[in-house]
């Protein structure tokens, strides 16, 4: 039995409109809440179930042309001629008086009869259907509170990097500190490493408090310390911030491809037919493309609309948008760090800087530790798009391999270690025009095919591929108040109609609707605070001085291979 109290009875409903029960007391309307968790005792069954709307009813409607003004009797008609019902969307059943068993709760299949008792949800219930993050449950995470219990309710994170997930929500909403909470939860609990596209520097050292703009907020690499290495772009940023790092990224003119530069077309300004003429440079000077065109002179530009079929106009313009490239700094023209390593073996061929900073950061991710890559000043979307694309292309790239030789060797030593990627701004890299020819495209439709997945972190879902949204598993949604957005979120999910209600009445802040792969059910949580109590828990989790020991360990070990 649940242990909550009844709070109303069944009265009618199907298994695909939901149940209505009426409520027990009048006077408990006020305290239903949509989306608040309940549980139905039917005579074989307890059904673990969500509230969707509320509803005032009359049985005698003579009461609607003569309301009643005294107080005496409008108690006196209060719950016979006046109650209120609840609309009830089951969610999972369970067999009354029987074990749990392997599987634990299951998808509704029939419904409780009239009558049955609708019961406010105990403690017990939400862990025996959320679990608990315990001993017997070591990858459970405490993700929040339900609306109107206080007992954690928590993520399985080990289903959570099964399949690519997001994170959505209008601007102001705590995307950024929910986004925290989970990656803190993954490093905890060890389940997967990180690479963290840090657009705005918020999750590496410190980030800025979103209720006041005087407070600042411990970052990963403060709660975890030797597990979080700081990559940047911006040295003098993170320096001028008081934040160490562990490493520079500069980017190698000749790893910027054809495909790199489409997925800038509307932050340079370029023409449709643009990437059509950039193939042919491709073609023709091979990955030294980019810096040769940017070099040439009016005659050589004359030459090449003659050889390609191509306007020297079109192109002079083509040329003056792309030297924007130019004024990056992280950009190396000059292949100054030609003598460092590559992640692949590359024999005598020249090595680029960029393949010395994938080589760092894919031993630090096979040695168990997370990497969040500041932008500093250099945090214009040119900037983002074109960085995270290519590093992650070539951290996809090793991941294939890798991945082909554990299937061929089946040699456990040769098991990538599974790796979270975490984007903000994502429908930039995932809009319909782009998301076919992405790296972050293909790593959405895959899901975990090469054990890479997204953590995808944005305002406007709808601006993102309907395939791609199709294969998010994990969805956390914050208030979002525009239709299509809305729509794209509940887009194919059973019972959107019923949920759409849910997400309406979240609150600006720190509410959140959790519903997919990780959830045996939809549920509405108050967001864990991010405070100085959890982030003393977070520092619990281990001895520091052996982890670093084995880290390090670790990290010299694939420096050999």
């Amino acid at each position: 039995m649940s242990e909550g109290k009844q709070i109303g009875v069944v009265v009618q409903g199907s298994l695909s409109e939901g149940l209505v029960a009426k409520l027990a007391c009048p006077d408990a309307v006020e305290d239903m809440r949509v989306g608040k968790f309940v549980v139905i005792e039917g005579l074989q069954h307890r059904y673990f179930s969500l509230i969707t709307d509320i509803e005032l009813h009359l049985s005698d409607q003579r009461l609607l042309a003569d309301p009643p003004s005294n107080p005496f009797v409008r108690q006196v008609l209060a719950g016979s001629a006046t109650y209120g019902t609840v609309a009830i969307a089951p969610m999972l059943m369970l067999p009354r008086g029987g074990a749990l068993g392997a599987e634990g709760p299951q998808p509704v299949r029939t419904i409780p009869g009239h009558f049955s008792a609708e019961l406010d949800a105990g403690d017990g219930d939400f862990r025996t259907v959320f679990g608990a993050d315990d001993q017997e449950h070591p990858n459970h995470f405490s993700i929040g509170m339900p609306l109107d219990n206080d007992v954690p309710l928590c993520l399985d994170l080990n289903r959570f990097i099964e399949r690519s997930n997001g994170v959505f929500g209008k601007t102001g909403t705590g995307k950024s500190f929910l986004t925290r909470l989970i990656l803190a939860g993954l490093i905890k609990k060890d389940v997967c490493s990180n690479l963290i596209f840090d657009m705005h520097s918020e999750y590496g050292w410190e980030g800025s408090s979103e209720t006041s703009s005087s407070r600042t907020v411990q970052g990963l690499k403060q709660l975890f310390r030797t597990k979080v290495l700081i990559y940047t772009l911006d040295p003098k940023s993170t320096q001028t911030r008081k934040a160490s790092f562990d490493g520079e990224v500069r980017i190698a003119a000749s790893e910027i491809t054809v495909e790199d530069v489409s997925l800038l077309t509307k932050e340079l300004g370029l023409s449709p037919t643009a990437p059509e003429t950039l193939s042919l440079l491709e073609r023709r000077f091979g990955d030294k493309w980019l810096p040769r065109f940017l070099d040439m002179e009016p005659a050589e530009l004359e030459e090449l609309a003659l050889n390609t079929g191509g306007h020297v106009a079109s192109l002079g313009s083509m040329r003056r948008k792309l030297m924007r490239l130019k004024d990056k700094p992280f950009i190396d023209w000059e292949e100054r760090a030609a003598a460092e390593g590559s992640w692949e073996s590359l024999g005598d061929a020249p090595r680029s800087s960029t393949h010395g900073v994938v080589r760092d950061m894919l031993a630090a991710i096979t040695a168990g530790k997370h990497i969040v890559l500041e932008f500093g000043a250099h945090n214009d979307m040119l900037s983002y798009l074109l960085v995270a694309n290519i590093l992650t292309r070539s951290i996809h790239r090793h991941y294939v391999t890798q991945k082909e030789r554990y299937m061929a060797t089946k040699d456990p030593a040769a098991q990538p270690r599974p790796l979270m990627i975490t984007i903000e701004e994502a429908h930039k890299f995932l809009d319909p025009a782009t998301a076919r020819d992405t790296v972050f495209g293909t790593l959405a439709r895959e899901m975990r095919k090469y054990d890479v997945t997204l953590l995808v972190v944005d305002q406007r879902p709808s601006a993102i591929d309907s395939e791609v949204l199709s294969q998010i598993g994990t969805r956390l949604v914050c208030l979002l108040d525009d239709e299509k957005d809305v729509d794209a979120i509940l887009g194919g999910i059973s019972g959107a109609s019923q949920l759409r209600g849910i997400l309406a009445t979240l609150e600006t802040r720190g509410q959140a609707l959790l519903l997919g792969h990780a959830l045996p059910m939809p549920v509405t949580i108050r967001t864990r605070q991010y405070d100085a109590d959890f982030w003393a828990e977070m520092r619990g989790y281990g001895d520091e001085r052996s982890r670093g020991e084995e880290i390090d360990s670790k990290m010299a070990r694939f420096a050999r291979l």
